[in-house]
């Protein structure tokens, strides 16, 4: 009865704690984008770091947005034998107003996220006439510095479903440039004059090595275009061409007349220490980590950090650690030094403060970033001197005994007890491994799920890869088996209407064409690229029964 109730128990205290698991799960936003036009969707994905059965509460998003379709995904990782649970929800939003619009906590359970801060701005372009495709491309700077960035824009604007699509790059022309990819291709909606397009989005940075003048030639999008089931000819459609002034460098600061040419959005200066940097013994190794963050800049131009040069403590610099993260700003390039800092002798020493001046691009002025001096105590070192041997007590000559050797018998039985006692402990040691529980092998785990699931997308890219339309079908419907168990998709257009375009405009022109007469070809390369990113409209964990809003409503509403 009493080990019943101990079992009882142990169930509720375990519970208990997955309820309080559940209750404080972690939750976190982010936003695809964080600059967008009026007219254009972002996608905002909301994460906790358990999988938890609660929903969120978007209901606070209806007053500054439309809220489109929404997907749930659950992830399961396993690290070290550590178990990681997440959920993650999917929503597609879009701005109802211009300007700085804060996306309000979203609350789940008892615990809620902080605020996103995102920039609204308005639409910049409009379609020529009612143009089904077309393509712009956009500068942030018409006058720069040289070697300060430039992000050129370019996107691509479709109505209607294209074949065999392709981007020209445009040519830049004028003075030398280095050009860098800041980040994939991005796709999202836009609505513009009533009509949706969907718009894919590719972001160049640019940097000039010189003053003068850049050209910029159009950017150039060729494709076939699909109306009533019938593909026209190859067409090109082509953007305005952009024209950029670059400025010679500026003149120092009269502070700073060595200062490194360093032009960016924003720079960050911070440091972080091993340890408690405040006292130090003579001798012991401190590490100190100072990190350089611009925005706007390459990692590689940061420039170098000279390690202090102060009495009474050696410095011994290590190699940089240089990185660059994509974010709405452009690139921002990250430069981390590391310094073994050892104190020589006992005493204050101070280390002098780091100063980095640095170009504001969007202010045109110089500023400067600084870590304030720091003192260290050098502590004289801790080692213990080595102890005193023991005093021996003096020892009457009257009471001292002659040392003798053992008996030759009592050096035998000494040997037959020591044998004796190793058997004894061999013995419990064969007995402890022959009555251990034996462990039954272990049966081979279940191939997960997600893995079937990409497996399945492999077959299907290579299958379209190679022209073949039946093995993308099979893989495919084979695919929609795992994802909805209980309302698999029996056909490739039914596909079509669970997952997001492209793939769905690729599916569904895979449908026409394999039950239209006399079949036909259709674009692999296309279709290939379309199953590598996509997302599911429809979800066997979230069945949507209430008719979302439009995400632009008519006059009348």
């Amino acid at each position: 009865m009493v080990a019943r109730l101990a079992q009882i128990a142990a169930l509720m205290a375990i519970a208990t704690l997955l309820l309080s698991a559940s209750s404080l799960a972690e939750v976190t936003m982010r936003v695809d984008r964080a600059d967008i036009e009026l007219n254009e969707s972002f996608t905002l994905e909301i994460v906790t770091d358990t999988n938890i059965d609660l929903q969120p509460d978007v209901s606070v998003l209806d007053k500054d947005f439309y809220v489109g379709q929404g997907s749930q995904l659950s992830n399961t990782t396993i690290v070290n034998g550590q178990i990681r649970r997440s959920k993650t929800w999917t929503y597609v939003l879009m701005p109802k107003s211009a300007g700085q619009i804060v996306i309000p906590p979203i609350v789940i359970g008892n615990e809620q996220s902080q605020p996103l801060l995102i920039s609204v701005s308005e639409p910049s372009y409009a379609p020529p006439g009612e143009a089904d495709v077309f393509v712009t491309s956009d500068v942030d700077f018409t006058e720069a510095y040289v070697q300060a960035q430039v992000l050129l824009t370019v996107k691509i604007y479709r109505s209607v479903a294209t074949r065999q699509p392709a981007l020209r790059e445009p040519t830049v022309s004028g003075v030398e440039v280095l050009s860098e990819l800041a980040g994939d291709d991005r796709s999202y909606e836009a609505v513009i004059d009533g009509t949706a397009y969907n718009v894919i989005e590719r972001v160049y940075a640019l940097y000039p090595q010189e003053s003068g003048q850049i050209d910029i030639s159009p950017a150039r999008f060729e494709a076939r275009v699909l109306r009533n089931g019938r593909i026209t000819g190859r067409k090109v459609y082509e953007s305005e061409p952009l024209s950029i002034t670059v400025l010679p460098i500026p003149p120092r600061p009269a502070d700073y007349p060595d200062a490194a040419w360093l032009p960016a959005r924003e720079l960050q200066l911070t440091e972080n220490w091993s340890r408690n940097a405040a006292e130090l013994e003579a001798g012991e190794p401190l590490t100190r980590h100072v990190t350089t963050s611009a925005l706007g800049q390459l990692e590689t131009q940061i420039p170098a950090l000279e390690p202090p040069d102060v009495d009474g403590i050696s410095v011994y610099p290590d190699k940089p650690e240089l990185s660059r993260r994509i974010e709405s700003g452009g690139i921002r390039g990250v430069r981390k030094e590391q310094y073994a800092m050892i104190g020589v002798a006992p005493g204050v020493v101070v280390l002098p403060a780091l100063e980095v001046p640095w170009w504001n691009i969007e202010q045109s002025e110089w500023q400067v970033a600084r870590l304030p001096e720091r003192s260290i105590n050098i502590l004289p070192s801790g080692e213990a001197p080595p102890p005193a041997p023991a005093a021996t007590p003096p020892v009457a000559a009257t009471s001292a005994e002659p040392m003798h050797d053992p008996l030759p018998g009592e050096s035998i039985w000494r040997r037959v007890s020591e044998l004796l006692a190793a058997v004894w402990l061999l013995t419990l040691i064969a007995w402890w491994w022959s009555a251990r529980p034996r462990r039954k092998p272990r049966e081979p785990a279940p191939v997960p799920v997600h893995r079937q699931q990409a497996r399945h997308l492999k077959v299907a890219r290579k299958a379209a890869l190679a022209g073949d339309s039946g093995g993308v079908r099979k893989a495919l419907l084979d695919w929609g088996m795992l994802q909805w168990p209980g309302d698999a998709p029996r056909s490739i257009g039914e596909l079509a209407s669970r997952v997001s375009a492209p793939l769905a405009d690729e599916l569904s022109a895979l449908s026409k064409l394999s039950y239209g007469p006399g079949g036909g070809d259709f674009d692999g390369e296309a279709l290939a690229k379309a199953i590598r990113s996509f997302s599911v409209l429809r979800d066997d964990t979230e069945q949507q029964t209430d008719v979302l809003p439009p995400l632009m409503p008519t006059a009348h509403q």
